[in-house]
């Protein structure tokens, strides 16, 4: 019994673990508020449940589905793209398709479908792009796949391995494609006329081993496709035979050779069939190789006559393997008279012959870019009467040095025009060159060069110098209307006076920090401008100019995304347009005003306080104190000179002189008294007076009354005494009360004068005369004690 409850419990979770699994499947799936639904590779192994009608755009590629069913689609009725590529589906059902009515783009390639449905299609009558590629099917089918598809533009269909045939019902229905891919590389058999069924193809792509079955499908092709793809191909059997061909009119304007193998024999056969057929305006070979030595055939040569009608040559990435033993060409000459563009790119070409230079009579415009081309061959490839009619020569990315040398090669091509010598190291500038009259393009990019010269002709309409190592621009060019001079390192925008027809000019990724109104109004007739990337000084008269000025969009063509602060620090990194910088930085001229009118306000203010609250008694209390604090805490007893300092007011020496000094000095024994006008040294400076005769004296008596407060002096003796005598808590002090004083007329910052007056006994002079004999008694017994 236990054992069935325990394998019962194990199928129950099991059954709940895959009922959570769908759910997982479903939230793998991201979409945006738009419908967008991205699902690529996430590992999934059947289509998500639960999708509505908001689903616009499904991506499903690169996961584990391999079935779809009748329902997986169901609520999708207005998809527009279904993206299935690179799963495993092998197993599609027939109404898997049936609700897409408005499905407009559909991917099921790279998947392991080996059979094809006309009934999947049926219900797609919106569809315009259909991708079968790499599916294992053989055929497409016994009964038209696409015919009820008439808004079907572009179509690929094949595979490299299985698809081997292709029939006449295969393409039925379809009447215009702008794009059809065909991969048959191990095609075995192809039915006649299985392609004319179509009447217009703007780009047929296809790739085929062999060119076993290649006329009957160019004969098919002749009066419908227009650019014509041959892909992957060995043309080593070619041979071409007029009696195949009826019509040599053709809609073919252009044929493409991508990765095509070619000997010298089939390369004959090829210009024979070109050369039959009119129409070829452009023919391009693409990564192609080359197995022989130029030796064509003399007699076929002459079969051929002129190849008629054919405009543009372009050549990328061709191998010749053993170029080395190659001939001269001169076999080729007579099919180049009427070439008017010529792009031979990446292909190790180091030499044009000069006789083939001049077979190029209508050439205008002539592409050698990376290539291995110096002076030495240039000169030979440019000789007397080369290119007659060539007004655009790109030497890019060649091996050229000299760029005096380069300019006097070419003043044979009396009509060029556009020179492009970019990305040759010519390192330095020589400073006057040669170059055709009529040159008004000049590029000069990524060249390395470090200052320029009047080696540039003045006459240039367009020049590039981006790239380089300019740090400065001081040349003329009166006729010169576009400049590029990005990624060097100037610190400025060039001289308008140096560029007066200046409309375009870009000078990104410099070391500019500033550009002002007055620089670009300066520009009379600049219509665009690029000036991001720099290191921006964001000054507020930067951005008060950059930010008020709502014209500068129309001539900045990179604003506001590609201009960025680097200074002050504290703004780095922000767009100019959304930098806002304090007051302070803005306003300074106002700002110290204001601080300078704040601080005249606050020592006027200081002023006034210290002047009410006695401020300046404070400093000069201070200094006493500081003064005192130099001297020892009390002198030697030894040192004493005195029995005591007479601080008394002017105005009081009366008193002071006549009673006092008669009662004290002539008294036996007699006390010694200190009086400042008697006893101070002359030439000594006041304060010190005061403070050595206080020092040394044993007592120190003021005599207190209304002119003492009021005397400047007094207060100085008060104000040492205050610090010096009163901190010490001793009874060095007298205290004699000439006349009755208030306290109130006692300054509040004598604060302990008016606490030992509080607390402390002082002797107070009678005005009855019969008491101030005990008066002289009780002094006389201070100054002792």
């Amino acid at each position: 019994m236990s054992r069935v409850l325990w394998t019962a419990w194990v199928l129950g979770t099991v059954t709940s673990l895959s009922k959570e699994g769908a759910p997982d499947q479903a939230s793998s799936l991201s979409c945006d508020p738009t419908g967008v639904c991205e699902g690529h590779s996430r590992s999934l192994t059947s289509v998500p449940a639960g999708l509505t009608a908001a689903v616009r755009s499904l991506d499903l590629s690169n996961n584990e589905i391999t079935y779809l069913g009748n329902s997986d689609l169901r609520g999708c009725v207005n998809l527009r793209a279904l993206r299935l590529e690179a799963n495993k589906i092998n197993t599609i059902e027939e109404d898997s398709f049936f609700p897409l009515g408005s499905l407009e783009h559909l991917d099921l390639s790279y998947n392991n479908i080996s059979s094809l449905s006309s009934s999947w299609f049926r219900p797609l009558s919106s569809l315009n792009f259909l991708n079968l590629l790499g599916n294992p099917y053989k055929s497409l089918g016994q009964t038209p796949l696409f015919s009820q598809l008439t808004t079907l533009r572009i179509l690929k269909v094949g595979n490299t391995y299985s698809f081997t045939e292709i029939q006449k019902t295969d393409f039925v229905g379809l009447t215009f494609l702008e794009e059809l891919e065909i991969d048959a590389t191990n095609l075995q058999k192809y039915e006649p006329k299985s392609l004319k069924s179509i009447q217009n193809i703007s780009h047929l792509a296809l790739r085929m081993k062999q060119p076993d079955f290649l006329l009957e499908i160019f004969i098919d092709l002749l009066s419908s496709v227009e650019h014509l793809e041959l892909r992957d191909t060995h043309l080593n059997t070619l041979h071409f035979s007029k009696a195949s061909i009826n019509e040599t009119n053709t809609l073919i304007k252009k044929w493409t050779f991508r990765n095509v193998k070619i000997t010298d024999v089939s390369f004959s056969e090829l210009a024979k069939l070109l050369n039959y057929v009119s129409g070829v305006l452009e023919v391009e070979f693409e990564d192609c190789t080359l197995h022989g030595l130029g030796d064509f055939d003399v007699s076929d040569m002459g079969e051929i006559g002129s190849v008629s009608g054919i405009e543009t040559l372009t050549v990328r990435r061709l191998e010749i393997p053993f170029f080395y033993s190659f001939y001269d060409l001169s076999s080729v000459y007579s099919l180049t008279g009427r070439v008017k563009r010529i792009t031979v790119e990446s292909s190790k070409v180091f030499l044009v012959p000069c006789l083939l230079s001049q077979h190029l009579k209508s050439l205008e415009y002539l592409d050698l870019s990376d290539n291995l081309m110096v002076e030495e061959y240039l000169r030979n490839a440019a000789c007397e009467h080369a290119w007659p009619l060539l007004q655009t020569l790109i030497l890019r990315q060649n091996r050229l040095k000299s760029l005096e040398k380069t300019g006097e090669i070419l003043l044979t091509l009396k009509n060029l025009i556009n020179l492009d010598i970019s990305k040759n190291g010519y390192l330095s500038m020589p400073e006057t060159c040669q170059w055709p009259e009529k040159l008004k393009y000049l590029n000069l990019s990524n060249t390395r060069i470090h200052s320029l010269t009047r080696c540039i002709p003045w006459t240039l309409e367009i020049l590039d110098i981006s790239n380089n190592n300019l740090d400065s621009f001081s040349l003329t060019f009166p006729q010169l209307k576009e400049l590029y001079i990005s990624r060097n390192k100037l610190k400025t925008l060039p001289d308008a006076s140096f560029l007066p027809m200046l409309q375009v000019m870009r000078i990104s990724r410099n070391t500019v920090n500033t550009f002002s109104k007055e620089q670009l109004d300066s520009f009379q007739r600049l219509m665009t401008l690029e000036v991001g990337g720099n290191n921006f000084i964001c000054s507020c008269e930067f951005l008060s100019f950059t930010q008020e000025q709502q014209a500068l969009a129309q001539i900045l063509i990179d604003w506001p995304d590609n201009y960025l602060c680097d200074s002050p620090f504290y703004v780095r990194g922000q767009r100019v347009q959304d930098t806002h910088l304090p007051a302070s930085e803005c306003h300074r001229v106002a700002l110290v005003s204001a601080v300078c009118c704040v601080l005249f306000l606050l020592i006027l203010l200081t002023g006034i306080l210290c002047h009410r609250f006695h401020g300046l008694w404070y400093l000069k209390m201070m200094w006493a104190w500081l003064q005192a604090k130099r001297k020892p805490r009390k002198a030697p007893q030894r040192d004493l000179c005195y029995d005591a300092f007479v601080s008394y007011s002017e105005r009081d020496s009366h008193w002071v002189e006549n009673l006092m000094v008669q009662e004290l000095e002539h008294f036996n024994p007699p006390f010694k008294l200190c009086l400042h006008k008697r006893d101070f040294i002359p030439g000594k400076w006041i304060i010190d007076n005061i403070i050595d005769s206080i020092e040394k004296s044993h007592k120190t008596i003021f005599v207190l009354s209304e002119n003492f407060v009021k005397s400047e002096w007094c207060r100085y003796e008060l104000d040492f005494s205050h610090f010096r005598l009163f901190d010490e808590n001793n009874d060095a002090v007298i205290l004699i009360l000439l006349e009755p004083i208030e306290k109130k007329a006692i300054p509040q910052r004598f604060c302990k004068l008016r606490k030992i007056m509080n607390t402390r006994t002082y002797l107070e002079w009678p005005t009855d005369e019969a008491q101030q004999e005990g008066f002289w008694l009780n002094l006389r017994a201070a100054i002792k004690s």
